[in-house]
């Protein structure tokens, strides 16, 4: 037995899944929690499973996140039964009754099924693929909006609150914790000039126009899985920071993460660009996946829920830059900061190109 097996077996010994554990490998690239795939010998046959350990630092309260995410499961569950509406990873219990378990060094885990034939897009995604990842994110959406029971629980309180997020900014710069602020002038007036963009959606929201719905709000290309032979969308997963929000942040972020072809924290800020041609393909297929569960005011968002996604994103990697980069993985010093300089020059282009997004989103919207 491996040294990872051997420190992962206990814990995954917790869980009741039949079979014999025969090897554990580390699994994805997460910025936040840490995954491993596992494989089963006698079940019959050969299964794997997907062992989590959940980030306390981002997730403060796991045993809420756990409750969200077997009531969207179940749900899901029950409307692919109703419906053929893909496939859905679930949590399995363990044998104290619960979905998760918490080791004697007080990290919580979750394990959950891996589903076969699949993969996920960590380099430049095709027109295809974008197109499949859009619209099962518009379906995820649509298959929520009858969840029944109370508001889910807020697993990251004010993930996607602009205002909330601009109003941390200038304390922040003011006491300056970690001696980072003079690398990051520019980037911080940038903030400032963009504030309209940062307060749009919750003033819409508190005019009645933008309903509060179940997103996903971490709508990267790679929280979907794919068939491995033909890339046709098979289930959504990464379901921590499901909760409530609004229709924008899930197709803004998909915006953010599949309309340019370079990496979120390419340093050369030429090669970033807006391709008109991979935004339409967002519409399209989010709008397909959605069908008819988006008002018209939703629809319309569509045009500049990208900027206010990618800059939101953008100030939390300038803010976790600022802080000492205790939120998010990195590989070296400024990290964060490349990051966020590379979302803010994506805001820019995709403002300027907001007449031309507005003319593809009128017409998908005409077409449904």
């Amino acid at each position: 037995m491996d040294p990872l097996q051997r420190q992962l077996a206990p814990i995954a010994a917790q869980f009741q899944c039949a079979g014999r554990l025969v090897e554990v490998l580390p699994l994805g690239a997460g910025h936040i929690n840490d995954t491993y795939l596992l494989a089963y010998d006698g079940c019959p046959g050969r299964r794997y499973c997907v062992l989590q350990r959940i980030n306390h630092d981002v997730f403060t309260d796991p045993e809420r996140l756990m409750e969200n995410l077997v009531r969207v499961t179940a749900h899901l569950q029950r409307r692919r039964e109703d419906e053929g509406a893909g496939m859905v990873v679930q949590p399995f219990m363990t044998h104290a009754g619960r979905h998760w378990h918490r080791d004697e060094r007080g990290s919580t885990w979750r394990l959950l099924n891996a589903i076969d034939h699949a993969h996920t897009i960590d380099g430049v995604p095709s027109a295809r693929q974008i197109y499949q990842a859009s619209k099962a994110f518009g379906a995820f959406l649509r298959l929520l909006d009858d969840l029944p029971g109370p508001p889910l629980h807020e697993t990251i309180p004010g993930f996607h609150d602009g205002p909330q997020r601009y109003e941390v900014l200038p304390t922040l710069v003011a006491g300056d914790p970690c001696a980072r602020v003079a690398r990051a002038r520019p980037e911080i007036q940038f903030v400032t000039e963009q504030r309209d963009i940062l307060f749009r959606p919750d003033r819409l929201r508190r005019q009645g126009a933008l309903p509060i719905r179940v997103t996903h709000n971490d709508t990267k290309i790679n929280n979907v899985l794919l068939h491995e032979e033909t890339d046709e969308s098979l289930c959504v997963i990464d379901l921590d920071t499901v909760m409530p929000g609004l229709a924008l942040y899930d197709v803004g972020d998909i915006v953010r993460t599949a309309v340019s072809t370079v990496a979120e924290d390419e340093r050369d800020l030429s090669l970033v660009q807006v391709d008109l041609g991979r935004f339409e393909t967002i519409v399209s297929g989010f709008l397909q996946g959605a069908g008819d569960a988006l008002t018209k005011a939703e629809q319309a968002s569509l045009v500049w829920g990208g900027q206010y996604m990618t800059l939101i994103i953008g100030m939390r990697f300038l803010i976790d830059f600022l802080q000492g980069d205790t939120y998010f993985k990195t590989d070296r010093v400024g990290h964060n900061l490349d990051r966020c300089r590379t979302q803010f020059r994506l805001v820019q282009l995709l403002m300027d190109q907001e007449e031309q997004m507005r003319e593809i989103v009128r017409r998908w919207a005409t077409e449904l």
